[in-house]
């Protein structure tokens, strides 16, 4: 039986499941420089180790309200579709091996068009956890705004 390791942050009341494999580092929030004529969920950029990274609000992004960040505020910083980019998250709670077993197809209900992100869905006992495809949670257009965003900074 396969198993695959995600790591399990908190929105609002919701755990969401992130691979692994696509994250570099889980780093504690820091103060992020807004940057001037860049879409709302794309909160600015830090200096991480030297490299400026645009960091992305899944909270915005959720349509969740926004909130103060706080001890608990962590940052992941992942590669997707060949960008590195930070996403600002309530708290980072683990780093969970899930079965196959424990995951099913997400419901039609919840997948619909703007959230193709949304791959499936982890039950274990008392839990469920929404998997998340980090690769189809910023659009085309986004990637494209967000490319601007590293290249004004570099």
């Amino acid at each position: 039986m396969s198993t695959m390791q995600q790591v399990i942050f908190k929105l609002d009341k919701e755990e969401y499941g992130l691979d692994i494999m696509k994250v570099i580092t889980i780093e504690k929030y820091q103060e992020v420089v807004k940057t001037p004529n860049t879409p709302e969920y794309i909160t600015g950029i830090i200096n991480l180790r030297g490299s400026v990274l645009p960091v992305y609000s899944l909270r915005k992004k959720f349509h969740l309200k926004e909130k103060e960040s706080d001890e608990n505020t962590k940052i992941i910083v992942t590669v997707t579709n060949g960008m590195k980019i930070g996403f600002i998250v309530d708290s980072v709670q683990e780093i969970l091996n899930i079965e196959d077993k424990n995951i099913e197809e997400a419901p039609k209900i919840v997948t619909g068009i703007n959230r193709k992100y949304i791959k499936s869905i982890a039950k274990m006992e008392q839990r469920m956890v929404i998997l998340i495809d980090i690769d189809l949670i910023i659009s085309e257009e986004e990637q494209l705004e967000l490319g601007k965003v590293s290249k004004e900074q570099e």
